[in-house]
C-alpha cells in the first residue's frame, strides 16, 4: 500500500510506524506486526501501531529518526507492506537457548541487521542472548568475518598499516591525538577511525573535531593515510562493520556490553580499515569497563588469539585506569591538553607517560626501532617538533587550521570552581562522577564543556584549595553541573589520621 508520509516531531528508540486503523485492517495487520517500509531514499523494517486520530487514511506516521533513516520528507510517497520473519530469527532463538551458531547462521543474522530486516525486539533478543550465553572463539571469529563482509573495506597499497584502540572507560583518554602524529612522523601509516561519545564525556572523534572535520569517506581515509601518514576520523560515516553501530543503539538503553560483541566490534573495524598491526590499550581499575587484572588478561589473551585468526598481529597494554588521564575532560579541554603535549609544554605525567610509551610500542611493532627503544624515539619525535608538524599536516588535510595552537582553543566561557572543605590527601578520583559532571555541563555536544581536575590521587590538599574547575557554554548547564559536583564531589579526601582507638572522652 502506498501512503503519504507524515513526520512526527519526535524521536523514538524503537523502529515503529503508525497507520490509520482502516488502512491497517485493509493490509491485514494487527498492532505489533512486522512491516517493510520502502521510500525513494531507503528501506527498513518496523513494527506497526494503529490510530484513528493521529493518522488519516492514506497516511503513514514516521518518527523523526525513522524518517531521516528513510530520507523521507512530509508528503513523500512511502510503501508499506506486511512481511514475514526472516530465517535469522530462528538462529537468534538458538542462541537464546545457549546453542552454538555456524558461520552461515551468524552471517544471516548480521546481514539482516545491516539490511534492517530485524525489529528492535529481535535485535534486543540477539543482544541479551549474547550477554547471557556468550560465544565461543569460533563464533566470535565468524561474527568478525560477517561484520566485515557486510560493510566497506579499505585496501592500502603499502605496508605496514598500524592501528591502536582503547577498550575505554577512562575519562580524559585523549592519547590518540598524541599517538597518531608520533607514529606517522616516524614514517608509519595509521588510519585511525574513532567513535563519538555514547556515555562518556568525549569520544576521540568529538575531541579531534575541535581541530578539524572528522566525517571522512573510506576513499578519503585511504588517500590521506597514503599521502600524509595518518588520519583521525569518525567511523560512523565510513560504513566499516555497519552492523556494530546498529547493535550499539540497542545495547545503550539496556546498559549492556556483551563480551563477544566487544571483541568483534573492535576487531571487525580494524580488519575493515586494513590494519596489520594493532596495539590494544586495556585500562584497568575501579569504575572502568575492566575492573580486575584477571579480566584484563582475559581481554588481552582473546584479542591476541582472535587477531591471529583474522590476520592481524595484536599486542596489548594493560594500563592504569583508576582515575582520569591528564587533567582535562571534555572535547575542547582535551584537544587543548593534547596540543600542549605536542607543543612541548608541561602536561600531567600520566598523559605524557601513557602516550609516549604506547606510541613507542607501536614504533617497535612497526620495525622502526628495536624492542625497548620505542619510548625514547617517541619522546624525541615530540621534543624535535616533528610530531607537532605531522599533526598540523593531518589537521590541514582534514580541512582544519594547521596553525592552531593550544592557546587558540576556546573552552566554555562560564566556569565555577569546587574547593576542598577539609585538608588531607586525595584518596582517589571517581571516573563515573567526573563524567556525570562533564555531561551535566554539556559535554560532549557542547565542545567547550568539561572538567579540569587539579588534584589527583596522592596529592596533599589544604582546606579551600581548588579541586576542579567546571566549564560550560551555558550558565544553566554550569549551575546544574556545579550543584552535582558539590553534592557528589569526584575527589575523595582522607586525613592522615583515620581513627583513634580507644576513643578518649572528655571529663566534666
Amino acid at each position: 500500500m502506498k501512503l503519504k508520509a507524515k513526520i512526527l516531531d519526535l524521536e523514538s528508540p524503537m523502529r515503529q510506524i503508525a497507520l490509520n486503523v482502516v488502512d491497517g485492517r485493509e493490509l491485514g495487520l494487527n498492532p505489533g506486526d512486522r512491516v517493510r517500509v520502502i521510500s525513494s531514499g531507503g528501506t527498513t523494517t518496523a513494527t506497526v501501531e494503529f490510530s484513528d486520530t493521529l493518522v488519516k487514511q492514506g497516511e503513514v506516521a514516521l518518527f523523526e529518526n525513522l524518517a531521516e533513516e528513510l530520507a523521507a520528507s512530509p508528503g513523500d510517497e512511502v510503501e508499506v507492506m506486511p512481511t514475514e520473519r526472516p530465517e535469522s530469527v530462528e538462529y537468534i532463538k538458538k542462541k537464546m537457548k545457549g546453542e552454538r551458531l555456524s558461520s552461515d547462521e551468524i552471517l544471516s543474522i548480521i546481514r539482516d541487521i545491516t539490511s534492517k530486516r530485524l525489529t528492535d525486539i529481535e535485535l534486543t533478543a540477539y543482544v541479551v542472548s549474547n550477554e547471557i550465553n556468550g560465544m565461543s572463539m569460533e563464533e566470535v571469529e565468524y561474527l568478525i568475518d560477517a561484520m566485515v563482509e557486510t560493510g566497506e573495506r579499505i585496501y592500502f597499497d603499502s605496508s605496514p598499516i598500524m592501528d591502536h584502540h582503547s577498550v575505554g572507560g577512562v575519562p580524559g583518554n585523549k592519547i590518540t591525538l598524541i599517538i597518531v602524529p608520533i607514529v606517522a612522523a616516524a614514517g608509519l601509516k595509521i588510519p585511525k577511525t574513532s567513535s563519538r561519545a555514547i556515555s562518556s564525556a568525549s569520544g576521540t572523534a568529538d575531541t579531534f573535531e575541535v581541530l578539524a572535520p572528522v566525517e571522512l569517506t573510506a576513499e578519503q581515509i585511504k588517500n590521506q593515510t597514503e599521502s600524509v601518514g595518518g588520519t583521525i576520523a569518525w567511523g560512523g560515516t565510513v560504513g566499516l562493520a555497519p552492523a556494530d553501530d546498529i547493535i550499539i543503539r540497542v545495547e545503550y538503553p539496556l546498559s549492556l556490553d556483551p563480551y563477544a560483541q566487544v571483541l568483534a566490534s573492535v576487531l571487525s573495524k580494524k580488519k575493515a580499515v586494513g590494519a596489520e598491526y594493532l596495539l590494544m590499550d586495556i585500562p584497568m581499575g575501579p569504575e572502568t569497563k575492566v575492573e580486575s587484572a584477571q579480566e584484563a588478561r582475559r581481554f588481552a589473551r582473546d584479542f591476541i588469539t582472535l587477531g591471529s585468526r583474522i590476520g592481524i598481529h595484536v599486542e596489548c597494554a594493560i594500563t592504569y585506569g583508576g582515575q582520569p588521564i591528564g587533567r582535562a575532560v571534555g572535547p575542547a579541554l582535551e584537544a587543548r591538553e593534547a596540543l600542549m603535549a605536542l607543543e612541548g609544554k608541561k602536561v600531567p605525567n600520566s598523559l605524557w607517560e601513557k602516550s609516549t610509551t604506547l606510541a613507542g610500542y607501536m614504533l617497535e611493532m612497526g620495525g622502526i626501532v628495536r624492542p625497548g627503544e620505542g619510548k625514547t624515539m617517541a619522546e624525541e619525535l615530540v621534543k624535535s617538533g616533528k610530531a607537532l608538524d605531522k599533526m598540523k599536516e593531518i589537521i590541514q588535510a582534514q580541512g582544519g587550521n594547521p596553525d592552531v595552537t593550544s592557546e587558540d582553543i576556546k573552552v566554555g566561557k562560564y566556569t565555577c570552581e569546587i574547593t576542598a572543605l577539609e585538608e588531607g590527601y586525595v584518596e582517589g578520583v571517581s571516573n563515573r562522577t567526573v563524567v556525570k559532571i562533564a555531561r551535566a555541563a554539556g559535554a560532549p555536544y557542547d565542545k567547550g564543556a568539561g572538567v579540569e581536575i587539579f588534584k589527583k590521587k596522592g596529592n596533599r590538599i589544604e582546606r579551600g584549595e581548588v579541586l576542579l574547575r567546571i566549564y560550560s557554554d551555558h550558565q544553566w548547564k554550569l549551575d546544574r553541573a556545579c550543584k552535582l559536583a558539590r553534592k557528589h564531589t569526584p575527589v575523595r579526601i582522607e586525613g592522615m589520621i583515620l581513627e583513634r582507638v580507644p576513643r578518649i572522652h572528655s571529663h566534666d
